[in-house]
């Protein structure tokens, strides 16, 4: 469905995305998802007040159990740091990695499908075995790679998966470029003489938003769980605070003190299923048989 009313010169754009709003309001999954990951967001973007101080001081005696002391209410680690406070500084290392690792990915993929399904021919063919070629290598693997050859740093770590979480993106805006390329909407455009990249941007990109939008919520969820994988091995930077970095400074004392590491990774299960029912909620909205409900 074009979204964007050539004939007629109305932004339909715009209102296809407020009825997808609407829809997606609609769905509980997308709800449920939208209000765990707001309490996420507000737990990060508070943490300095809520917990101020250095999350990496050490703040208290080690090992002590959730509730023994009402100043770390959910105990301290074998190092004596607050956890609590650790989860909550925690939060915005792991979504400012998972958010920007996305954007870094929706750059290259978005690009490189636009560019595939718009031009066709040989160009599109060179770009799929470019894209197939990055699809033969394990996502992890190859993040894992990057980030043990370079310095394990939040820049390195970004960059690592942005790099590699990208061309499953790139076939989805290809196939949805390729079903508009050659439709009237299109057709339209070029006859009054507007530029490829003026076809691309305002015409073409805008209604791909809706796909784009929902696979970016899972990138964003499948980057915190890369993160937190390359930390727990020891590949995360050790001069911040991460999820992934408390569950594996806990996993040595797991059986006498399995609270260190379980907190953290509860919530990281938290975040990911947030962002995975904001996922299927607007992919249920997204859904044409959503709309005949």
């Amino acid at each position: 469905m074009a979204l964007i009313d050539i004939a007629n010169g109305l932004p339909r754009a715009r209102v296809g995305r407020s009825h997808l709003l609407v829809r997606a309001a609609r769905q509980p999954s997308a709800l449920v998802g939208a209000l765990l990951l707001g309490v996420i967001i507000g737990v990060a973007a508070f943490a300095d007040q809520i917990f101020p101080g250095d999350p990496l001081d050490f703040a208290g005696q080690p090992f002590l159990r959730p509730g023994a002391d009402p100043a770390f209410w959910l105990g301290t680690d074998m190092l004596g740091r607050d956890l609590a406070s650790g989860i909550a500084h925690g939060a915005r290392v792991s979504l400012l990695i998972g958010a920007v690792a996305t954007a870094v990915s929706l750059v290259i993929g978005v690009g490189v499908g636009a560019i595939a399904g718009y031009y066709g021919g040989k160009l599109d063919a060179a770009l799929m075995r470019f894209t197939e070629f990055f699809q033969t290598i394990p996502q992890f693997l190859f993040a894992l790679t990057i980030v043990a050859i370079l310095q394990p740093t939040i820049p390195t770590i970004v960059g690592a998966i942005g790099v590699t979480a990208w061309p499953s993106l790139a076939r989805l805006v290809r196939a949805e470029i390729l079903k508009l390329r050659h439709g009237d909407m299109v057709q339209a455009t070029i006859a009054l003489g507007a530029s490829d990249l003026r076809i691309i941007f305002l015409h073409l990109l805008p209604n791909t938003l809706a796909p784009i939008i929902v696979s970016g919520s899972v990138m964003v969820a499948t980057a915190i769980l890369t993160e937190s994988s390359l930390a727990f091995l020891g590949l995360g930077d050790p001069n911040v605070v991460s999820w992934g970095g408390m569950v594996g400074a806990g996993r040595e004392v797991l059986r006498s003190d399995w609270y260190i590491a379980t907190l953290p990774g509860i919530a990281i299960v938290i975040a990911v299923l947030a962002l995975n029912l904001l996922g299927d909620g607007l992919n249920d909205a997204i859904d044409p048989k959503q709309e005949r409900r």
